[in-house]
Formats: structure tokens, sequence, C-alpha cells
């Protein structure tokens, strides 16, 4: 994996308001150049906003941030010709065939040079040859997906911003995309990536969790699950009984989730006798079923971050 050690963006208390409503709420950012770095959350919960000042399409309310140095906010053009940025909602020409979207996108881009070539190069890329005469209202999730970054990677940009890129695709198209993510970011590209996969967010060489514009973990995917403020259970044979309503009336459990026949429960890692405590009360209401402590998954590490209490609601 290539990086420079550079910092490709740095926010400072990166707040957007919108009247009353805080959509971003004093965000604090440093992404490396190089690296797939990744917003994970819910929707709403200010993944698209931020992505939008940090490409100059918004302006923030309070504090401010940096793209390879320059300011969103003085420096926004120049940062625009550096950056591709595919929104979540299909945004080319549906009544323009595959070639003529990417055409117009080279004018707009400026392109010199061998225009030609370097589309053709895109289309091989991203699967596109066959698709050259057809209208992109006409194609399928996946197709217009491998257009859309064809389109928003026609100029080599520096810096990517994808927001929700995989939100309509299949499945096999969502790990041939992460397939090229990694490839560009190998290449140099520094990419941001907001998403509400779990999956899609494991990925990623760093990630912030975000809750009601607020940014509430933030590291490697693994060392958020190594330092989750919880322990994890997994009970194995109490589906079908009163087990998760017993649990959940535990006041150190966080959440209780049903996974087929298995239970995960997310615990207080203060209480310390857990597991034995868990035991005994299925023990106590004739369940017979196994508690083994496990190790945390993201979507774990998700639920603890954003808990009410830790969003400051009670």
């Amino acid at each position: 994996m290539n990086g420079t050690g550079q910092t490709a963006i740095t926010a400072r208390q990166l707040t957007r308001k919108f009247g009353d409503k805080v959509a971003v709420d004093h965000i604090d950012l440093d992404i490396p150049s190089g690296r797939i770095y990744g917003f994970l959350g819910p929707n709403g919960s200010g993944k698209s906003t931020t992505l939008r000042m940090l490409c100059g399409m918004l302006l923030p309310s309070e504090g401010h941030a940096e793209v390879f140095g320059l300011s969103v906010v003085n420096d926004a053009e120049a940062i625009r010709r550096r950056l591709g940025y595919m929104p979540q909602k299909f945004s080319l020409w549906e009544d323009l065939t595959c070639d003529e979207n990417l055409s117009f996108m080279a004018e707009l881009y400026g392109l010199e040079g061998d225009v030609e070539a370097r589309i053709a190069e895109q289309r091989i890329t991203y699967n596109l040859d066959g698709l050259r005469k057809q209208r992109a209202g006409t194609m399928s999730g996946g197709q217009k997906q491998r257009l859309a970054l064809a389109a928003a990677t026609l100029h080599a940009p520096e810096l990517l911003l994808l927001d929700e890129p995989t939100s309509a695709v299949d499945p096999q198209s969502r790990r041939d995309f992460w397939e090229r993510l990694f490839q560009l970011a190998d290449g140099g590209a520094t990419i941001l990536v907001s998403t509400h996969y779990m999956d899609e967010a494991e990925r990623c060489h760093g990630l912030a969790i975000i809750a009601e514009g607020r940014m509430v973990a933030e590291g490697t995917p693994r060392a958020l699950m190594a330092g989750v403020e919880a322990h994890i259970y997994e009970i194995e044979g109490a589906d079908g009984s009163e087990a998760p309503r017993l649990i959940r009336e535990l006041s150190w459990v966080h959440g209780v989730t049903q996974l087929g026949i298995r239970l995960r429960v997310l615990a207080d890692p203060s209480v310390k006798d857990a597991e034995a405590q868990l035991r005994a009360l299925l023990k106590q209401h004739d369940i017979d079923a196994r508690v083994e402590l496990t190790d945390a998954s993201l979507e774990d590490v998700f639920v603890v971050a954003t808990r009410p209490e830790k969003l400051g609601r009670k």
C-alpha cells in the first residue's frame, strides 16, 4: 500500500448548521494521503454534509478544513480540480450514452491531449467497452456505478469522495467496486467513502463512526474492535425462549441481538462476573444454553458508540 506520510485532509471543529439544526457538530479529522478512510453512520448522521463541505459544495458554519493544505473556503476551485466526487444518487446524464457521458465530463474537466485514448482506457478499466453506445438511463445499478466511477476518475484525481457509492448494487458489484478502490489507493489516490455497510467499513484503513452529526469513535477497524467498551457474549441454545427479554432487563446489558440460534449480548465491561450472572439467569429459568465470551465486531463497536447515553440522550 502506497503512503506518502502526508496528510490529505485536516479539519478542526468543522460544523454545519441548517437553521437551528446542527448537521455536523465540531468534527476533527486528520486523513493521510494514499489511504481509504470511511465515514460509518446511518442516514441523516452528517456523512454527506461533511463530504460536501470538504469538496467546497457547502461552506462550514464554524471551524475550518484543508485539503492538500488548501482552504475549503478560500481555495474551493483549486481543490475541485484535484478531486473526483461521486454522489449517492446517479448524477450523470441518463439520456446520453456511456461514451457521450465520458466525453462531456472530459470537456467539463478541461482535459487536454489525447482525450479519446483516456476515455478508451477508462472503458477498459471499468469494463464499459460493451456499453459504449448504451444510454445511461437503461443501465443496471452496477453498470451505472462503474460509469460513475469512470467519470469521477477520468482526470486522475488525487482525492476521491464517494457518498454511499454501493447502496444500489448487488454484492458482486460491491466487491468488484472495492477491488478497484484499493487499486486507486495503491496508485496514490486518497479516498474518502461514506457507508452504512459494516463489511465495507471494515475494509477501510481508517474509520470514523458518525452519529447525530458527531464523531463518536475513530481509528482503524481493528483498533476500534479491540478497544470496544463492552464485553461480548454469545449464547447458543436460547432461541425461542424468553432469554432475550430476561437478559435485556439486566441493567448492565447494552444490547441483545439474535443471530439465527445465537444471542449476542453486549455487557458493561466493569461487571466482572457477567458470564456467571448470565449462566445463573438462564439456569434459573430452565434454559439450557451455552455462554461464551467472544470478540467484538464492528457492528458491536457501532452499537456501543451510539448508545443514547454516549450521545447525551437519556
